[in-house]
């Protein structure tokens, strides 16, 4: 006859104070305690299989569902597994001594017979004593799956002191009995116990049924071979994370196993021009068990937009598994990810040119972010990164070069990349260049601009100007000069004709030679301080550049008719009118005029006709 259990004592710790301590500061979110009990009992479940497989154990397995059942009533919450189960010697051994973890024992005790993915969850002894976040006392029943073991019961009630004694129990396993403290009776809601189970189980490789319902999906996708998988299977996939996306524009599957365990799916959505950065798209996963969706240093900050999940074992989160912690591992994954992405994306291009070229106004946010922040990815990237023409054509960097050489080298050698990034107010300075026989690109994203400063420092005699930024004999300077019609002393009146007529003093006016059928009157920005412009608006800091008024250059045609009926007009008001109108219509075509300057310009154009 067997002997019964009964004794007390104290629980293995060094302080009086340790349940207060884990229940403030062990983690940020007390809902967590449903994540490590549920996922302990999964650990039970999984290391009875393998045993059985090992051949150690002979019995039924039967099956191995988790369960939660939540009373209300009684005012408890019991998780429960037909796991292997614990003797009351291990109960003293796992659970008085904190910080003793039986996984890790586990894990050492078969470590020749376990794969990397046959490891088990649980690696931290201190994960059950969550329990105490929210209860007032919690009880153990459990059973080891060794023959001729008796059941065994523990209870303790947040002090020291806990207290074993025999217990009813017909099969192997365990039942976690938590009795809710009174300021922890949120969790008696069965939608909130559901709602943290979908978050934290949904994917667990082992079946949880909550309230009547198996609530995970144990097979998840990336748990299986590309080989397996249909399109269909990728994009059902896709839906169960993000119901109300719209479909994704294509995927990579994930799979290593060396020099770390990583394995996952990630999605490229369709991304929006307004550059919003969704970090809770991508989650993170331990062996099925969601960690996190702050993947911050495990996924570049340039792929941060796409969505789906990583799974890994070998990622070292600190004791609540909510934060990553620096280690070499995290360095190694990021630059997998990044590898992988951008193979991928070059396989698209290669394989497929069209149908790249068709999907690049939706990923093209993201190759040009990589390629501003990561010099690796840049490496492979400048072979299948696109540039656009205004006429929707598309070039790699080598081919746009290519195209532009002979008719955009100016005097010094540089390739001059013109570019536009508004087709309607820059319209007017398109045409002019396509007069030409100017290629002129669309660089109209949030992070052009930044992208266009990185494009000149890696390609080799390579320079970029907007359209506007200057007249075209200066954006392109070939060493010709126009020769002007008009005497030196006619350009100088010309020019203080125009400086007089000026509203503002951030302006600098120049007469010169240009060819007659350009615009009598033409405002540029400079490049340089546009651009700067430009990046102190994109990130948020106005700093010196952002600051400082526009200083626009003024250039007036000299070879234009204008500019000879102009100093011919003997009417002094009449000239003022017409130096007035030519400089109102070049703000115009830079949609500089607004407000009473416009109506006030609309109603000289009626007088003038």
């Amino acid at each position: 006859m067997s002997s019964t259990i009964q004794e007390k004592g104290q629980i293995s710790i060094h302080t009086e104070n340790i349940f207060p301590i884990i229940k403030k500061f062990l983690y940020s979110d007390h809902e967590i305690f449903l994540r490590e009990l549920v996922s302990n009992a999964v650990d039970a479940s999984q290391k009875l299989k393998k045993l059985a497989g090992f051949g150690e154990f002979n019995g039924e397995l039967g099956d191995l569902k988790v369960t939660v059942t939540l009373d209300e009533e009684a005012k408890t919450i019991t998780v429960s597994d037909r796991g292997i189960g614990m003797t009351a010697e291990e109960i003293k051994k796992y659970i008085n001594q904190i910080a003793f973890s039986g996984a890790s024992e586990f894990l050492e005790k078969y470590k020749d017979k376990l794969d990397e993915k046959g490891a088990i969850i649980g690696h931290f002894g201190l994960g059950f004593y969550s329990a105490f976040m929210v209860s007032d006392h919690v009880e153990i029943i459990t059973k080891s799956y060794r023959e001729g073991s008796e059941a065994a019961r523990w209870i303790c009630d947040g002090s020291t002191e806990f207290e074993i004694t025999e217990a009813e129990r017909a099969e192997h396993g365990t039942d976690i009995i938590l009795h809710i403290a009174a300021d922890s009776e949120e969790f008696l809601d069965k939608d909130r116990l559901r709602s943290i189970l979908d978050k934290y189980g949904r994917f667990l490789p082992i079946d949880i049924e909550f309230d009547g319902a198996t609530i995970n999906n144990t097979a998840p996708i990336w748990t299986k071979s590309p080989s397996e998988l249909t399109d269909e299977d990728y994009l059902n996939f896709y839906k169960e994370l993000y119901p109300m996306s719209e479909e994704p524009l294509f995927w990579i599957h994930l799979n290593v196993d060396y020099p770390f365990n990583l394995t996952g799916v990630l999605y490229f959505p369709r991304v929006k021009n307004d550059f919003q950065i969704r970090r809770e798209k991508i989650q993170l996963y331990s062996r099925q068990v969601f960690i996190t969706d702050e993947v911050k240093d495990i996924v570049p900050d340039f792929l941060m937009m796409l969505h789906g999940v990583i799974d890994s074992p070998d990622i070292p989160l600190n004791v609540s598994r909510s934060f990553l912690q620096a280690d070499s591992n995290v360095k190694k994954i990021n630059g997998y990810i990044t590898r992988k992405v951008a193979d991928k994306l070059g396989e698209l291009f290669r394989n497929d040119r069209a149908g790249f070229e068709q999907k690049f106004d939706d990923i093209g946010l993201f190759v040009k972010y990589g390629i501003i922040s990561d010099e690796k990815f840049y490496e492979k990237a400048k072979d299948f990164c696109l540039v656009k023409n205004v006429e929707g054509k598309y070039f790699t960097f080598e081919e746009f070069s290519a195209a532009v050489k002979e008719n955009q080298t100016d005097k010094n050698g540089s390739v001059i990349w013109l570019y536009t990034n508004d087709l309607q107010k820059q319209d007017g300075f398109i045409a002019s260049a396509r007069k030409r026989g100017y290629e002129v690109l669309l660089f109209d994203t949030v992070i052009d601009s930044h992208f266009i400063n990185q494009l000149e420092y890696k390609l080799e005699k390579t320079s970029l100007k907007r359209v506007d930024a200057d007249t075209f004999d200066k954006l392109i300077d070939k060493g010709i000069n126009n020769e002007s019609v008009l005497s030196e002393d006619d350009k100088t009146k010309l020019k203080t004709l125009f400086e007089e007529a000026l509203d503002t003093k951030t302006g600098t006016v120049s007469v010169e030679a240009m060819p007659t059928d350009e615009l009598p009157v033409i405002i540029t920005l400079p490049e340089f301080f546009r651009r700067m412009k430009d990046m102190s608006a994109l990130s948020g800091e106005r700093g010196m550049f952002g600051a400082m008024p526009d200083s626009y250059n003024i250039a007036v045609n000299a070879n234009h008719p204008l500019a000879d009926r102009i100093l011919k007009l003997s009417d002094m008001d009449e000239q003022k009118v017409l130096v007035k109108q030519s400089l109102d219509l070049a703000k115009l075509a830079q949609g500089m005029l607004s407000g009473s300057d416009l109506t006030a310009f609309i109603r000289r154009t009626v007088e003038t006709l």
